[in-house]
């Protein structure tokens, strides 16, 4: 449930705008991280036509916990501990969505498209859950601010992994290749891999990259099923790449990853490479972007 404070800024319009698409949602901490995934969810909102939704909480544990007079911080780069000060708190938080306001207007403003910002106070996946659509892709930094970048998978990011009605962009602030390929893992889930493989046709219409597409376990893919995902992907046959995976450990697919090159992965949240327990550990090796379908 959205927390009572929630307050959204009015949407600037640009004429003739259309709104048929499902929105662009971008979860904005005041991490160097979100506001990267800021700048690739403007650019993604430009191409399809979606509305940009930046979405700013104020994380009511954190305000709890200031109440503690035990409670201490650490500063993440000084190390130095010191007391939760809960007007402090306050206001770094109003601080923050401030800064978040500014920074969604000055990334959308390049690109006119519509955009608004939700702030709310209560648990971050609560609200974000709460705003976000089975239609709706949803843009993360892969990490937080309490989090070194490259660390690890930021609990925020795991959990709206799993939990969210619509697509998620993990997104991380890489350098892509200039001949890189967008890898589409695929397994026995019919309707999970069309929806992959959707996903990956929106990354390639406008970035125009090759693909290559993984196959689990199982029978080689016939031949009037690779014509189906060539003409939903919208590409020819010479930018299409099929191989099979000998298993799904991560460090095996992490070395065909590498060799096909890839700059972005696409794949089903319930595919058997979610499932592996090093799956964490390849997704931050790789230093991807990674979409998880639902």
């Amino acid at each position: 449930m959205a927390g009572a404070g929630t307050v959204t800024d009015a949407p600037e319009t640009r004429a003739g705008q259309s709104n048929e698409a499902g929105r662009v949602l971008v979860l904005l901490d005041g991490s160097r991280m979100s506001y990267a995934a800021l700048e690739a969810a403007a650019e993604i909102a430009a191409f399809t036509g979606a509305d940009v939704l930046g979405v700013f909480v104020e994380e009511v544990n954190l305000l709890r916990s200031a109440g503690y007079g035990f409670a201490r911080e650490v500063g993440a780069s000084s190390g130095v501990s010191r007391p939760f000060d809960p007007a402090g708190i306050e206001q770094r938080m109003q601080r923050l969505a401030s800064q978040a306001r500014r920074a969604l207007a000055g990334a959308v403003a390049p690109h006119g498209v519509r955009h608004s910002l939700s702030v709310a106070k209560g648990h971050v996946i609560d609200e974000v859950l709460a705003l976000a659509g089975p239609g709706d892709l949803l843009v993360l930094g892969r990490v937080g601010w309490s989090s070194a970048p490259g660390a690890r998978l930021g609990s925020t990011a795991k959990g709206l992994v799993h939990r969210s009605p619509g697509r998620v962009l993990l997104w991380c602030d890489n350098r892509a290749l200039p001949q890189g390929r967008v890898v589409v893992f695929l397994n026995d889930h019919r309707d999970a891999n069309r929806r992959a493989v959707q996903a990956a046709a929106e990354v390639i219409r406008h970035s125009r990259r090759p693909v290559t597409l993984l196959l689990g376990a199982g029978p080689d893919m016939p031949p009037e099923e690779r014509e189906g995902i060539l003409r939903d992907l919208g590409i020819q046959e010479s930018d299409l790449h099929v191989r099979s995976l000998p298993s799904t450990d991560p460090v095996k697919v992490a070395g065909i990853l590498r060799q096909e090159r890839a700059v972005q992965l696409v794949l089903s949240r319930n595919c058997t490479l979610l499932q592996e327990p090093g799956a964490e550990q390849l997704l931050m090796a790789l230093n991807l972007p990674v979409t998880v379908t639902p």
